[in-house]
């Protein structure tokens, strides 16, 4: 056994952030599909989690994100009040080059191996047209077009979401939920940042972007010429004056680096996984910078998708998006009255819901008073 692939399994097995219940490898030779399916819990209800396409340096290093992010959504649905589990998937590769409806149905046939208790949708890499090709032969598929029974775009409602939870940090930080005056720097304007761009720039906010990508902010500047742009992610997170920081890309946004330059009084972005390690949440607030869990804020997506499985209905999703407020409000109240980072609280929480659902004594509202959406 390699080093390597001993520490995938300590992760697994016998680390704090392992205890998933399911981890499926899968190729197809044929199509030149690698992927990985990981579960970590059904506690809530059958996982519910995208499915992300990415060219990783090593097959370790995709296991490694799929477990990550399939625990992230186990708290992310326990936080937003739905009745799922946690689980990722990740397919190897470039989807600029190798992604092939063969590919697409290949994994979708895995998909539905599972009998349901994996609910596919969208995430980096993927989109709607393909996880129409996906529910060709995988009932339990989500992200779907309207065309094909379901809700479309989830980008749309995350960002919603992530917007709302600005609005409770800036209540609960300034005493005013208002972004009016507020300077806002968005680090990624993709599937999510640039209608974040709309929802900050309709209230008032001053809006500085930055992304990887030329064609990303030429979108988002040519849209509102008012935008400014940072020449990277070091320089915005930098920007004298800067409120509010919103790390929109992938995760680990938040290192040891980056939290000491920091010049925002609070972070609230659309990035999964952004804390690089555990820590820095207590760097952040022993900074005084606010943190808003990014798996609460950002779970206007996975409302969305959830929905669609019963009936897709937008007002209605809208609606529970926006408890995103008083959900990150109930969590900076609870981490003021326990003493601990915003991040700690949000655990906890979600960690209640999940041990009541697996006891049977789970109650119609979240714990620690959050509301449940």
């Amino acid at each position: 056994m390699t080093d390597v692939t001993d520490g995938v399994l300590h992760t697994l097995f016998r680390s704090d952030q392992g205890g998933h219940e399911q981890v499926v490898l899968c190729q197809d030779r044929a199509s030149g599909l690698k992927a990985v399916i990981a579960i970590h819990s059904t506690a809530l209800g059958p996982a519910l989690g995208g499915t992300r396409f990415y060219p990783y340096a090593t097959e370790e290093e995709a296991v490694a994100d799929a477990l990550n992010l399939a625990r992230g959504m186990s708290y992310k649905n326990a936080m937003a009040g739905l009745d799922h589990g946690g689980g990722k998937a990740v397919i190897i590769g470039d989807p600029e080059r190798i992604k092939t409806e063969e590919l697409l149905l290949a994994y979708g046939r895995f998909v539905a191996s599972l009998g349901g208790r994996y609910v596919t949708a969208c995430d980096v890499g993927t989109y709607v047209a393909d996880m129409d090709v996906v529910a060709r032969v995988c009932p339990w598929t989500t992200g779907r077009s309207p065309e094909n029974g379901g809700a479309g775009d989830s980008s749309v409602l995350t960002a919603y979401g992530v917007f709302q939870g600005m609005r409770a940090s800036a209540q609960h930080l300034w005493g005013d939920p208002t972004l009016r005056g507020r300077k806002v720097g968005i680090a990624g304007v993709g599937k999510v940042g640039h209608y974040l761009v709309r929802h900050l720039l309709e209230d008032g906010a001053q809006v500085v972007i930055t992304d990887v990508r030329s064609d990303a902010v030429r979108r988002v500047t040519d849209a509102h010429p008012e935008v400014a742009v940072a020449a990277d992610t070091d320089a915005l997170v930098r920007t004298e004056g800067l409120d509010i920081y919103a790390p929109c890309a992938l995760g680990g946004a938040l290192n040891d680096d980056s939290v000491q330059v920091l010049t925002a009084k609070v972070v609230c972005g659309a990035a999964n996984n952004q804390l690089a390690h555990p820590g820095v949440e207590k760097d952040l607030a022993d900074r005084g910078i606010l943190y808003a869990p990014d798996y609460v804020v950002n779970a206007g997506g996975v409302i969305q998708v959830a929905d669609e499985l019963n009936g897709f209905d937008f007002d209605r999703c809208k609606a529970k998006a926006a408890k995103i407020f008083d959900t990150t409000l109930a969590i900076f109240a609870r981490a003021k009255e326990d003493g601990i980072p915003p991040a700690a609280a949000a655990d906890r929480i979600a960690e209640q819901r999940m041990a009541e659902a697996r006891t049977g004594s789970l109650s119609g509202a979240l714990p620690g008073g959050a509301a449940r959406l």
